[in-house]
């Protein structure tokens, strides 16, 4: 059968397992936006490509399947590129089609032409351009499997659109391959078990999304069996139960002095499919590179990893899941109170926690979602900023919970990546936690929360300052602000004019009710609450962070 590029796109998209595609429509991939059109592919119409993105590594990293997000040329792909950056570092499965200038027209500097192997080379996993038609299915099915084998991860495809608009008679691929992940060899679980076994401080570092429901609570049962404490590492607190006795917290941005302590005594650590990044290693400080004083046994599906920064005494070329899956049995030894320990600090961070000054505590705000939430099918999500020790450590995540939360840093993944997830799961409660800062980012996501039916529910943390630069302004440069005071827009009224439900909340007490009202919206909420700049972390306020308290 006879079609053109665009058409032959889509129909190996729709073949591979793609449902929609995220993007902001451009003339130079008409051909396959006109291919939608009679398709089972449904295009959600963004407002920014930057936005479009970010849902798309999202949607990846919700599903373990590739966020398709569609662009335009030059601008467009730049725009997106923030989106490209951040699945990378999430090891987030995305495929990015940007439309290209026609083949003829190459290195004139013709209108927005840009050279995608160059400028996405360093970002991307893997990036190419389909030059003919009858490559299509080649490379589309290539572009799918390489992002989601290995170390998932996203996939860049330029389009130039004489390609699209070419006619072929190649057929669309039939379906996604089957590829099975490698299984931990025997000997190496049971040196691993040997290596456990002889411990005085062992410790689990857990990572990657998403877990398997069953494996992760076949590592649940081995730990608890063994006694041993658990620890996520950054933006991964949600795969692991937070009820058991053995979850002792993340290992993050921030992270606490107890996290510290048990990762930096720690004298043997299991590490399940995490990269060791500089944000989990408190700046590679807590492990000493390249050889640690800690006995590392470094488990994950791509042997890039093993080695990459420390040189483990058991590297595990294996699928994390699959080798959860093998700990069967326990081990044990004399490091009970060591757990006891970590799980109370763990505890004691989120309990202890003073009330906190200005005009909405939200300590008392989490409490109330803690309790409110329980045992409900959840997302939370969160861009970057101060405001994101509210999502990340004073929820407590179990079974049926996820939290989407850029390991990158990104300012404004928030909003798009709720959007994308109530698509996704339209029957979950999903919650962005946005700072005043990181949402102006990205929020005129909300007119495509409104269009796509998407009925999320924002809270606002608004202190009228970018948080965490101001307080490393206050650590380095006390009491002279420069460039981080915010004179904000009514994000309420904003909402309202996006058709959803807006409301400012000025006192603690009036939370409860406006979340219930937010709960109840159909066409989703935003909640802006006023908080003071004093409470910018839950333990320091802003006063004791300028005069070194």
């Amino acid at each position: 059968m006879a079609r053109n590029g665009g058409q032959l796109v889509v129909d190996c998209l729709v073949a591979l397992g793609a449902k929609r595609a995220f993007g902001v429509p451009g003339e130079s991939y008409l051909a396959v936006l006109d291919a939608m059109h009679d398709r089972d592919m449904a295009f959600v119409n963004c407002r920014q490509e930057g936005g479009a993105a970010f849902m798309a590594a999202a949607h990846g990293k919700l599903t373990g399947q590739p966020g398709i997000c569609m662009v335009t040329r030059g601008p467009g792909a730049t725009n997106a590129s923030i989106g490209v950056h951040t699945a990378m570092q999430d090891s987030a499965p995305m495929i990015l089609l940007v439309g290209q200038i026609a083949t003829d027209m190459r290195e004139r500097e013709a209108f927005q032409e840009v050279n995608y192997r160059a400028v996405f080379g360093t970002m991307a996993k893997w990036v190419t351009e389909i030059d003919h038609a009858d490559r299509i299915p080649e490379l589309v099915s290539r572009a799918w499997t390489v992002a989601t084998t290995g170390r998932p991860g996203p996939v860049v495809l330029a389009l130039p659109e004489d390609m699209l608009m070419a006619e072929t008679d190649a057929e669309p691929v039939a379906g996604p391959l089957t590829v099975y992940p490698p299984e931990p060899a025997p000997a190496a679980v049971a040196e691993t078990l040997e290596l456990l076994a002889a411990a005085k401080r062992p410790l689990i570092l857990l990572g990657g999304a998403p877990w398997d429901p069953e494996a992760s609570a076949a590592l649940q049962r081995f730990a608890e069996a063994s006694d041993i404490p658990v620890a996520s590492s950054f933006r991964y607190q949600d795969q692991f139960d937070s009820r058991s006795p053995c979850f002792c917290g993340d290992a993050g941005v921030g992270m606490t002095a107890a996290m510290k302590g048990l990762i930096r005594d720690a004298d043997v650590i299991l590490a399940l499919g995490i990269r060791f990044g500089e944000n989990m290693t408190d700046g590679y400080t807590l492990l000493s590179v390249p050889d640690a004083a800690q006995k590392i046994v470094h488990v994950h599906v791509s042997d890039r990893e093993i080695g990459k920064v420390y040189r483990p005494v058991l590297g595990i070329h294996a699928s994390p899941e699959r080798f959860a899956m093998a700990l069967t049995g326990s081990v044990s030894g004399g490091w009970g109170a060591w757990r006891e320990a970590a799980r109370a600090a763990y505890l004691g961070f989120i309990d202890n926690a003073p009330a906190q000054p200005g005009p909405v505590d939200m300590v008392a705000v989490c409490a109330h979602l803690r309790t409110r939430l329980a045992g409900q099918e959840l997302v939370l999500t969160n861009g970057a900023g101060n405001f994101t020790v509210w999502s990340s450590r004073f929820f407590r995540f179990e079974p049926g919970m996820r939290l989407l939360a850029p390991q990158s840093g990104s300012m404004g993944y928030g909003l798009p990546a709720a959007v994308a997830a109530k698509i996704e799961r339209p029957d979950a409660v999903v919650i962005c936690f946005a700072g005043d800062g990181d949402i102006q980012m990205t929020m005129q996501e909300m007119a495509t929360a409104r269009q796509a039916g998407a009925a999320v529910i924002v809270i606002v943390v608004n202190n009228g300052t970018y948080g965490t630069i101001r307080a490393h302004q206050e650590r380095e440069f006390p009491a002279r602000v420069s460039g981080t005071e915010l004179v904000n827009p009514d994000f309420a009224a904003l909402a309202q004019a996006c058709g959803l439900h807006g409301e400012t909340v000025s006192e603690t007490g009036a939370f409860a009710e406006a979340f219930e009202r937010a709960l109840a919206s159909p066409t989703g909420a935003l909640l802006e609450l006023i908080v003071d700049k004093e409470a910018l972390t839950p333990y320091r306020t802003l006063t004791e962070i300028r005069e070194g308290r």
